[in-house]
């Protein structure tokens, strides 16, 4: 890996369409969580405020209270054990209206990001499409929160912790990196199966960022791109195909987790390497969430958790926890025993059968000795004929 300069200065900035118009919720010096929500200028669903840039005056946000907030985005109640100071701060990052929720959220876990000033820095654009509201450290509590969703038949839940499959050959790879570096303005030379590719991505310094993909950390990283380009580009087909149902689910989450900006700082220490990793990264993330934006007619938010300290083993900080469902279809059953059911309806059709016979024979006996009765004084008074 090297770093480069560039003629054209600030390629990168065009491609970082994020910028920050809300607040940020810290908990304390050291600390190294934050949370960034991202949402659309056009069909917004949180509150815009001032952003405050003084660590000590910001508020503090747990794990729990970020839950609850995806809870809600995607239109479900949150939990019932929600205090009403949680409350009241989610009321600062939420939009007012409970009935114009989106219903969907993509939610990507980032660790090895401990940098919130350089974070801010680089989402700072004046040209910005999108909108961002950054919670600076807040997962003080938990390393991990649950997002209690209702039953899975309810919300569908799209994962893009999926490696490259192995259709996908060293071809594919030349093939996806080179769309990757074109994506974000840069350029892919070599082979990837020869093991001299190059990818060259701008910077907003000026600079370029060299990944060669014989450098195991640098092929991680690529990698880790690639996947999440290519399992963004299923999560669409799979909202898509949804979308052309008739068979809808309630809500749509679509998580995931990058891990290549922690792989950079192990290999290169945290210095300039690991933060021209975070700028690409945050390049590929807003095009990504534009992408987003456009297939769900911006009726979706981004929740983007940063973790300086999440280990390697950890998969998410938030985890997605459904309900199972029993299929009533697949419960057992004890074996039924059809003679007896047949003896059964037997008994009840001959039962009915004597009783109609009965019935019919009754009624013909007493018209016929109707009929025939005699005409006396007793029969016609037993006829209750009102004789003078």
């Amino acid at each position: 890996m090297r770093i480069s300069p560039m003629g054209s200065r600030g390629l990168v900035r065009n491609h970082l369409l994020v910028f920050i118009c809300a607040f940020v919720v810290v908990v304390r010096a050291g600390a190294t969580n934050s949370v960034l929500f991202l949402d659309g200028l056009d069909h917004p669903h949180l509150r815009h405020r001032p952003i405050e840039l003084n660590h000590e005056q910001r508020d503090k946000i747990s794990s729990s209270e970020v839950a609850a907030a995806v809870s809600i985005l995607l239109g479900f109640a949150p939990p019932v054990n929600l205090s009403v100071e949680s409350s009241f701060k989610l009321d600062k990052i939420l939009a007012p209206c409970p009935f114009d929720r989106p219903r969907a959220v993509f939610m990507m876990g980032v660790s090895g990001s401990e940098d919130l000033g350089r974070i801010l820095e680089l989402l700072r654009s004046p040209d910005s499409k999108l909108d961002a509201l950054l919670t600076g450290n807040g997962l003080y509590d938990l390393s991990q929160a649950e997002v209690q969703l209702p039953i899975a038949d309810d919300v569908s839940v799209f994962s893009l912790d999926e490696p490259l499959d192995q259709e996908c050959g060293a071809a594919c790879v030349d093939k996806e990196l080179n769309d990757l570096a074109k994506l974000l303005g840069g350029s892919y030379v070599g082979s990837f199966g020869q093991l001299d590719g190059e990818l060259m991505f701008p910077l907003s310094s000026g600079l370029s960022l060299n990944l060669c993909v014989y450098k195991k950390a640098d092929t991680k990283f690529l990698l880790g791109l690639v996947s999440l380009v290519r399992g963004l580009r299923k999560a669409l087909d799979w909202h898509q195909s949804f979308a052309e149902s008739e068979l809808k689910p309630e809500a749509e989450f679509v998580t995931g987790t990058f891990k290549g900006i922690q792989i950079l700082k192990e290999e290169y220490g945290p210095g300039a390497v690991a933060e021209q990793g975070m700028e690409v990264f945050l390049a590929t993330l807003s095009k990504l969430f534009s992408s987003l934006q456009a297939s769900y007619h911006g009726q979706i938010v981004g929740v983007v958790l940063f973790n300086g300290k999440l280990s390697m083993q950890s998969e998410v900080m938030l985890n997605v926890n459904i309900p199972e469902q029993r299929p009533r279809s697949l419960e057992e059953e004890p074996a039924v025993d059809l003679s007896a059911i047949v003896a059964a309806k037997l008994v009840t059709a001959t039962t009915a059968w004597i009783s109609g016979l009965i019935l019919v024979i009754s009624f013909i006996i007493g018209v016929v000795l109707l009929v025939n009765m005699p005409l006396t004084r007793d029969s016609l008074l037993y006829s209750n004929v009102k004789l003078d």
